[in-house]
């Protein structure tokens, strides 16, 4: 029996109209067909199926008094096989406890207030370092870590390059501490079992704590610092990848930060009525997370099909690998998009770019117009623009 989340994937692929043979639709109800299989001619509606397009506020919060956070996998958000979503906010103090994620690595992006984090590896070198808005940290699969939120708090996105990968499941040190015997606790620490006795009884997962001292630490109390590469990255403090006046985009690849080998992470910033032009990444998948503004994306996937929704602030868009689309600001006031991709190398393919690389007789051809026609055509990528004025 097929299940939804099939469903869904066969109707992203394009194949809705075109690709269902009587076999298929047999298993599956005429009702859940029509929800599933976007028509050929797509316009957004309030009780449309969107298949791209996810609203974290019809998420479920797991509230502690420390924090809270909510997310976006496969089971919330079907498309999202490659890439999954936590949006997680800190109180002053507050600790997001040591942990580790034995399926995913974690890209995080800072949106405001400040965080620490703490973090140590199979080499067994650490870190301790600070976060600030328009930061970044990775983690790779397997590390263990914690965040930490200083004064004011802290506001952040992680993604997890893991469309299945839950934020719920992860493996905590309460938990784990909580289902081992006091004796082995003891000889596995050289500390008495009674240290443990206070903490949580299961996983705390968010534990309200003091606001920490000042860095550096002393070296034997967390400030080693001698990780070979840093996980931290001040994306919005380097210059930009792109700029115009239309707007800006900035990127960090394992180029720029050798640590995050398998993700890559960008902040785009449109101005009113700009375009990010019409694009596609031959070798990953596009998760979004709509910071401030109001957008509206087209996503292409092949045999006539498209769908076209609009985004507001903390929505969330997904692409997958190869998918043409684009991301128009449609509001007053400038878009700010964070897209995270599940591959550290970045890669895409353009319209305007194509175009401009393209002789002329072969477009005027394909497009059934005279060579003269393409002569305006931009000289190279235009990557955010406002069209011809």
């Amino acid at each position: 029996m097929l299940t939804r989340r099939d469903m869904l994937k066969i109707s992203a692929a394009g194949a809705a109209t075109v690709g269902l043979n009587s076999a298929l639709v047999s298993q599956a109800s005429a009702e859940e067909t029509r929800n599933l299989a976007p028509p050929t001619t797509y316009q957004p509606a309030h009780n449309a199926t969107a298949v791209y397009k996810y609203k974290y506020s019809d998420s479920v919060k797991r509230i502690l008094p420390g924090g809270w956070a909510r997310e976006a996998t496969v089971k919330q958000f079907p498309i999202s096989e490659g890439i999954a979503g936590v949006d997680m906010t800190l109180a002053p103090g507050s600790v997001r406890e040591l942990h580790w994620h034995a399926i995913a690595a974690e890209w995080a992006f800072m949106i405001s207030g400040k965080a620490r984090i703490t973090i140590i590896d199979p080499q067994g070198t650490s870190e301790v370092a600070e976060f600030g808005p328009g930061d970044v940290w990775y983690f790779p699969k397997g590390y263990g870590h914690s965040i930490q939120a200083l004064e004011g708090g802290a506001h952040f996105i992680l993604t997890f390059d893991n469309g299945h990968f839950s934020e719920f499941g992860t493996f905590s040190i309460t938990d784990w501490v909580a289902h081992t015997p006091k004796e082995v606790l003891s000889k596995s620490t050289n500390l008495p079992a009674s240290i443990f006795s206070k903490a949580k009884q299961g996983e705390a997962y968010i534990v309200t704590g003091r606001v920490p001292p000042a860095l550096p630490l002393a070296r034997n109390n967390g400030g080693r610092d001698d990780s070979p590469l840093k996980h931290h990255y001040p994306l919005m403090s380097v210059p930009p990848f792109f700029e115009s006046e239309n707007g800006s985009i900035h990127i960090v690849s394992s180029k720029e930060f050798p640590i995050s080998q398998t993700m890559t992470g960008v902040i785009e910033i449109m101005k009113p009525g700009a375009v990010r032009e019409m694009h596609w990444h031959p070798n990953a998948n596009e998760w979004q997370y709509y910071i401030s503004g109001k957008g509206r994306m087209t996503v292409f996937s092949s045999h006539s099909h498209a769908e076209t929704q609009e985004y507001d602030a903390t929505d969330v868009g997904y692409v997958p690998q190869g998918f043409g689309h684009y991301i128009e600001n449609i509001g007053d006031e400038d878009l700010k998009v964070l897209v995270v991709l599940d591959n550290g190398i970045y890669q895409d393919i353009s319209l305007s770019d194509w175009l401009a690389k393209t002789p002329s007789n072969v477009l005027a051809d394909n497009f059934l117009n005279g060579e003269a026609d393409w002569d305006p055509r931009p000289a190279e990528k235009l990557f955010i623009s406002k069209g011809a004025q």
